[in-house]
């Protein structure tokens, strides 16, 4: 089938890195679906998606559909019919889609790793804290199952030392961005491929109590860090937070969360298995402060534990 219209479905900013590269290619896009405009920080404003802002700030003719839930939901069922599109692209768009939507047209998501590794809510997250090598994103097939489709093509990144969660979002909208265009336009001669169930793993979205964090090993509380550096943050059990983080050892024998070394501008904490450089601190409803001030100020030296 030759592909022109095509009837986007995403929400946030990694979304949109492949909307504009699709606004930009011989592609027509129909439509957008993203979710509903939401409450956001301490005044709950209500805030528009990443996608659909995007839209508004640059004038954009497209006509954007917010729908709830896409499930028994007969309305945009038929929305979607009477658009006709040849192709719907996803991409974090934050809902699964039901079969009578998967029935009206093939479906191509744009999922954040290389499958089947990683299905589900949070790959990126769990590459990172997994320490993997590489990760990247896999252009695949849509079916009922979540992330189980057949696979259409992939293109990897190689995950460097000191790279945060934040950083490999935005390398992976690049490459999703770029992956999306060739796959659409060598889609008729694309042999799918099946995934090996056999090697998939489920990642669960990530909550606000997975970035407790204690100090077992160095590696992994430093690997944790970068992946939820964004969002939830790491922290102890007694809600200090932990930020500006650099592993120094892996190997060193220490109490866990000793104080190691206090400097001008951070200070170095030992980990049973390992030490980690901390730069900054945050106590429960305080401003972040210098990591070395904050120790002082709660009259800690060398020997002592942060927790």
């Amino acid at each position: 089938m030759s592909i022109k219209r095509v009837l986007f479905m995403g929400t946030p900013d990694y979304a949109t890195e492949i909307f504009k590269e699709l606004l930009n290619s011989d592609y027509e896009i129909i439509a957008l679906f993203t979710q509903i405009d939401k409450k956001v920080g301490r005044k709950q404003v209500i805030t528009a998606p990443h996608i659909k802002q995007y839209c508004i700030d640059n004038d954009l003719n497209i006509p954007i559909y917010q729908p709830l839930k896409l499930r028994n939901n007969d309305e945009a069922t038929q929305i979607i019919k009477d658009l006709n599109p040849d192709i719907i692209i996803v991409a974090a768009y934050g809902q699964i889609l039901p079969k009578e939507i998967l029935d009206l047209a093939p479906c191509m998501n744009l999922h954040a790793s290389i499958l089947p590794k990683y299905r589900g809510a949070s790959p990126i997250q769990e590459a990172i804290i997994n320490n993997d090598e590489y990760t990247g994103v896999t252009a695949m097939f849509m079916e009922e199952g979540l992330d189980t489709g057949d696979i259409l093509a992939y293109q990897y990144l190689k995950l460097e030392e000191t790279m945060e969660v934040a950083e490999v979002f935005d390398e992976l909208a690049k490459i999703a961005a770029e992956l999306t265009i060739t796959t659409l336009n060598k889609f008729e001669e694309i042999n799918p491929i099946k995934q090996n169930d056999s090697l998939a793993t489920l990642c669960k979205k990530i909550k606000k109590e997975h970035g407790e964090i204690n100090f077992e090993s160095a590696r992994a509380l430093y690997q944790i860090y970068k992946a939820y550096s964004y969002w939830p943050g790491i922290f102890t059990k007694d809600q200090l937070k932990l930020k500006d983080i650099s592993l120094i050892d892996e190997i060193s024998i220490n109490e866990e969360g000793e104080i190691l070394k206090i400097e001008k501008d951070f200070v170095l904490i030992g980990c049973k298995k390992g030490s980690i450089k901390i730069k900054t601190l945050q106590a429960p409803s305080k401003k972040a402060v210098n990591a070395a001030d904050y120790i002082r100020g709660k009259r800690l030296n060398i020997g002592d534990s942060i927790i």
